[in-house]
C-alpha cells in the first residue's frame, strides 16, 4: 500500500462496487467503498489477491467483533 491515510465510518447504507478491468497489458481490480460524501478506491494488480484476501479476512473479523459488541450491551440486551 502507498502511504495515503484516509479515516471514514462505515454506515449501515454504504455502498461496495468491484470493476475488473481486463487489459492484457494492465489488468486491475477496483473495489469502490463509498457512502453519499466519501468515497474510497482500492485499485489492486492480479499480485494483490493474497493482500485482498487479509483485507476480507480483517472485515470479517471486525463484524464479528461488532456483533459481540451489540450483544454485550445493555441497550441491545434491554438492560439499559
Amino acid at each position: 500500500m502507498n502511504h495515503v491515510t484516509a479515516s471514514a465510518h462505515i454506515e449501515p447504507d454504504t455502498r461496495f462496487r468491484v470493476t475488473p478491468f481486463t487489459d492484457r497489458a494492465n489488468p486491475f481490480v477496483s473495489l469502490r467503498i463509498g457512502g453519499d460524501f466519501v468515497e474510497i478506491a482500492l485499485l489492486a494488480s492480479p499480485d494483490a489477491s493474497k493482500a485482498l484476501r487479509s483485507l476480507a479476512a480483517a472485515a470479517l473479523e471486525a463484524a464479528a467483533a461488532l456483533d459481540a459488541i451489540a450483544t454485550d450491551t445493555p441497550e441491545a440486551t434491554g438492560r439499559g
